[in-house]
């Protein structure tokens, strides 16, 4: 066996696991872009996706079934097509990427995403958006590349969608559907780069009834947890990594 014996990389990766699948189960995804950050305190961050990106594949499957009949058809047209061109240009960019540049990326990424959920202002008027080609193709191409690097797609996704104001479980619907085609697709160029080492994929192995039991509590917590109090903890360490982060990459050019 090749796993990961560091008991520091399972103290951060078991709560990350956890959250992803509560979150995607539970609470409608979101949060799954806090796995790589906190496995990125004990790995470099391309091992944290490598090892992550299979545990988000065996997640997908326990959401795609509900969601089948549940998705608008005309943003997956226009999001996965400029989703794949930026998971290209993930993938072409990957061996002139550092381990301290991808650090500091996930750290501007974390705190982007936070800053922007504790401070954006809720849309409170005016008519729903239509799905237009120009805006989807820049958001999906950002989203495809910043999945691609750290399983961050989410949050430019959101940025094209939420406008829409699509029925609840046709969004959700839309963003599984959307993450399914992304991750699996994802599995190629993962390969070819080399990701998918021994060390890795036993880990991830490892880690697969964590990411089920994660998803399986999601459901349980459903109705039972306050999804404001998940979110705001979640919110808060996930800045809280950010910062870790950008202090290291940071402190690797010398700036801090």
């Amino acid at each position: 066996m090749e796993i990961i014996s560091d008991p520091f990389f399972y103290l951060v990766a078991v709560p990350a696991v956890l959250i992803a699948g509560v979150s995607k189960s539970g609470f409608g995804g979101g949060l799954g872009i806090i796995s790589v950050p906190l496995m990125a305190l004990a790995v470099s961050p391309q091992a944290a996706a490598a090892i992550m990106l299979p545990i988000l594949c065996l997640m997908d499957l326990a959401s795609v079934w509900a969601y089948r009949k549940n998705w608008d058809r005309r943003n997956m047209l226009i999001l996965i097509p400029a989703a794949l061109l930026g998971i290209l240009a993930g993938s072409l960019s990957f061996n002139y990427l550092s381990e301290e540049a991808v650090k500091l990326l996930i750290a501007i990424i974390a705190i982007g995403f936070t800053m922007d959920r504790w401070f954006r202002r809720k849309n409170s008027g005016g008519q729903p958006k239509p799905a237009r080609w120009l805006p989807g193709t820049f958001w999906g191409t950002i989203s495809g590349f910043t999945s691609f690097v750290a399983h961050s797609g989410g949050p430019p996704v959101s940025v094209f969608l939420l406008p829409q104001r699509l029925d609840k479980t046709v969004y959700v619907g839309t963003t599984v559907m959307f993450f399914i085609v992304v991750n699996y697709v994802k599995l190629i160029p993962y390969t070819l780069l080399g990701q998918f080492n021994g060390a890795n994929l036993e880990t991830a192995l490892v880690m697969a009834p964590v990411a089920i039991a994660g998803t399986w509590l999601g459901l349980w917590a459903h109705d039972k947890v306050d999804q404001a109090l998940f979110y705001r903890v979640c919110y808060v360490l996930l800045f809280v990594t950010g910062l870790k982060l950008l202090f290291d990459g940071l402190s690797h050019y010398g700036v801090v």
